[in-house]
């Protein structure tokens, strides 16, 4: 697989490919599989994707804490807000949805990590909806993700123990950017912008969870991690470029990540676990769940 996306990108604009196509080309190649199983796979995590967001849409699940549940029903059925109506809003309620059925302990994809799960299939099952695409679009664009993600764990990190949210959430929304500017119609260097523009609006953003729970705030990370990825797609496919290129934006998250205090690092240490509500929160609500069990 690729160690940057300029690679990737030059390798597409020189074959005429897609993203999508150079990285079901690329995944065949090191593993040996024939790239309709390769698609097959990553059918069926679509269909989990969907499953995810269809459950947390009805608005009945809510975690053992009792701190995360029924807010993407809210969202989706509630007053009418500016946003009403629009594909906006319910891909915000989508993001909510899958990461309410995590904290409730149900079956989601863990793209790219449980923590930032929400972001990707709310951007690309919300738009392919809206604009009626067909799943083997959105299959297309799980293969650009796959190759984005890729390239983020090879050159920073994924995880937010390793690197604060932006190593999940923020990269989700960077995955999230680039695959939907594909299914839309962008070229390849329109995704590497889409990932830029969307990275960049999340840098140093830290791993904070209420009593070390993927709850708080978590699951309105992905809510805002999927407005931030829809800012990424439109500034790309208006044409908008990022004057970083998309690897050193990379690499930057990374090098934040490096020399993040311990404290945002999905320690609970600090940021908002460590406010007197997020303490008391977190007391009250982790001994309600040792009472349980």
């Amino acid at each position: 697989m690729f160690k940057s996306l300029a690679e990737a990108i030059r390798t597409a604009e020189e074959r005429k490919m897609t993203l999508s196509a150079v990285a079901l080309a690329a995944e065949s190649e090191d593993s040996g599989r024939p790239v309709a199983d390769i698609r097959a796979t990553l059918g069926r995590a679509l269909v989990v994707m969907r499953g995810a967001v269809k459950q947390g849409l009805v608005g009945d699940l809510y975690s053992a804490s009792g701190l995360v549940g029924g807010d993407a029903a809210k969202l989706r059925t509630g007053p009418s807000g500016p946003l009403a109506g629009t594909p906006f809003r319910d891909i915000l309620a989508r993001a909510l949805a899958v990461q309410e059925v995590n904290a409730a302990m149900g079956v989601i994809v863990a793209a790219p990590t449980a923590g930032g799960a929400g972001v990707l299939p709310a951007v690309l099952t919300g738009l392919a909806d809206a604009r009626g695409f067909d799943d083997d679009k959105v299959i297309d664009a799980l293969a650009c993700a796959a190759l984005i993600g890729a390239v983020i764990a090879e050159r920073a990190s994924l995880s937010g123990a390793e690197g604060g949210c932006q190593a999940e959430t923020g990269s989700g929304a960077a995955m999230a950017a680039g695959a939907a500017t594909e299914m839309l119609g962008g070229t390849p260097a329109q995704c590497g912008h889409a990932v830029a523009l969307a990275m960049q609006g999340t840098l140093g953003l830290v791993c904070d969870p209420l009593g070390g729970l993927v709850e708080l705030p978590c699951v309105f990370r992905n809510a805002t991690g999927s407005a931030i990825a829809l800012a990424g797609i439109e500034m790309a496919l208006a044409g908008i470029t990022f004057a970083i290129p998309v690897d050193e934006v990379i690499d930057v998250m990374g090098e934040i990540g490096d020399s993040m205090d311990v404290r945002y690092r999905e320690t609970a240490g600090g940021g908002l676990a460590a406010t007197p509500t997020g303490r008391r929160l977190a007391r009250e609500r982790l001994y309600q769940i040792k009472k349980a069990t």
